[in-house]
């Protein structure tokens, strides 16, 4: 019997950009509209096929440099690689994946066929694309127990109140402010600029000003787990 030309056959391989912000209070991810089969009209994520001679990682980025501003990306790492043979429905191809994350209050400038889209409440997806982006967020909530990665979601500066927002969102879970502080605190990954401000016209009594001490990913826990309030 005659094998299959296609165990001859070496795979495609593409790599795809899960890019998160927390947007109106919710964790949103970036998608584009297909405009052909397959799956015309579905949402994909941002990415596509490696060029000659191209790595992962600087194919990832001119990727993402068509649908965002690379530079509004605060931290980008791979996620990992979905093989299965059919996923695909038309070629063998692999699929490696990053997440991206983008710090609140940025507005990239995304083209009409791109929206970002509440990550509980996805469209319907191409490919694996949906159990891609549900990955990234598991992803993206246990870097935020153990890690410091809460810095590409925060604004350079920010409230407990407002950080608190961020980490609600991202982790699905109300956070008490007070135990984020003591947390973030104990391990040295925030510190207060010496300022106050005031939330919103009604004003109220000025809320202490912080930042994260620094704009790279450090574990600052490695066994520490962030859990839903009991």
């Amino acid at each position: 019997m005659a094998e299959s030309t296609s165990a001859h056959t070496a795979p495609a391989h593409s790599a795809l950009a899960t890019v998160f912000q927390v947007r109106e209070n919710e964790l949103q991810v970036l998608l584009w509209e297909r405009a052909r089969d397959p799956f015309q009209g579905d949402w994909s994520l941002p990415g596509g096929s490696l060029g000659v001679g191209e790595t992962l990682e600087a194919s990832i980025l001119r990727h993402l440099a068509a649908k965002v501003d690379v530079r509004e990306v605060a931290h980008l790492e791979q996620l990992g690689t979905w093989s299965h043979p059919s996923r695909h429905p038309e070629h063998w191809e692999l699929a490696t994946a990053y997440v991206g994350l983008v710090p609140l209050g940025i507005d990239p400038r995304v083209p009409a066929d791109t929206r970002w889209h509440p990550v509980d409440a996805l469209p319907a997806t191409a490919f694996d694309h949906g159990a891609i982006v549900l990955a990234g967020r598991e992803r993206l909530r246990g870097k935020l127990s153990y890690s410091n990665v809460g810095f590409a979601l925060a604004p350079k500066t920010f409230t407990l109140a407002e950080l608190r927002d961020i980490y609600t969102a991202a982790l699905g879970y109300d956070v008490s402010a007070t135990n984020l502080k003591r947390v973030l605190l104990r391990r040295g990954a925030i510190e207060t600029t010496g300022g106050r401000r005031t939330h919103g016209p009604a004003g109220g009594r000025p809320a202490e000003v912080f930042r994260f001490r620094t704009s790279h990913l450090e574990v600052t826990d490695p066994f520490a787990v962030l859990r839903p309030p009991t």
